[in-house]
C-alpha cells in the first residue's frame, strides 16, 4: 500500500467523526481506530484482504462510571480464551476475589493476544463469555459482586 494514500486515509479520518475506518487494496487491508479516552486502543493491522474491501464501523461508546465500575468491558472486539492454554484452568471463576490488574481473560484479533484486566479490587459475580465466543468493543466479559 503506498504510504501516500495511508497518509490521506489518516488524514480524512482525522477530519471527521468516525470511530473506525478500514481500507483495503491490492490484497493490503489498514484498520484505523480513534483512540477513546478510557479505553485501550486496538492495533493497526496490515492483513492480506479482498480487493476493493472497505467498511466503516462505528465503535460503541462505552457506559456510565457506574457500569464499568461493576462490569469488565472488552476493549476491542476479538474471540475469548479465558485459560492462558487449550486446557488450562480459567484465569478467573465466579467467585474469585480479584485486585485491580488481575488478568480476566484474553482477546484476540488479528493475531494479536491482549490482556483484559480487572479494573478494579472484588468478587467476581458472573464471566459473562466462554472461551472461543466472539466479543465486540464495549461487550461485557464479566461482572462484580
Amino acid at each position: 500500500m503506498d504510504p501516500e494514500k495511508i497518509k490521506s486515509l489518516i488524514e480524512a479520518m482525522a477530519a471527521s467523526d468516525l470511530a473506525e475506518m478500514e481500507f483495503s487494496e491490492d490484497g493490503w487491508s489498514l484498520r484505523l481506530v480513534r483512540r477513546h479516552e478510557g479505553t485501550v486502543p486496538r492495533q493497526a493491522s496490515s492483513l492480506p484482504a479482498a480487493r476493493g474491501f472497505a467498511r466503516l464501523k462505528p465503535v460503541p461508546k462505552p457506559p456510565d462510571g457506574a457500569a464499568q465500575a461493576s462490569e469488565v468491558l472488552s476493549p476491542t472486539f476479538g474471540i475469548v480464551y479465558l485459560g492462558p492454554a487449550p486446557g488450562a484452568p480459567p484465569f478467573v471463576s465466579t467467585g474469585d476475589h480479584v485486585t485491580a490488574g488481575t488478568t480476566i481473560c484474553i482477546l484476540e484479533a488479528m493475531k494479536v493476544f491482549q490482556e483484559v484486566k480487572a479494573g478494579r479490587h472484588g468478587v467476581i459475580a458472573a464471566v459473562t463469555v466462554a472461551t472461543g465466543d466472539e466479543v465486540e468493543a464495549g461487550q461485557v466479559l464479566a461482572r462484580f459482586a
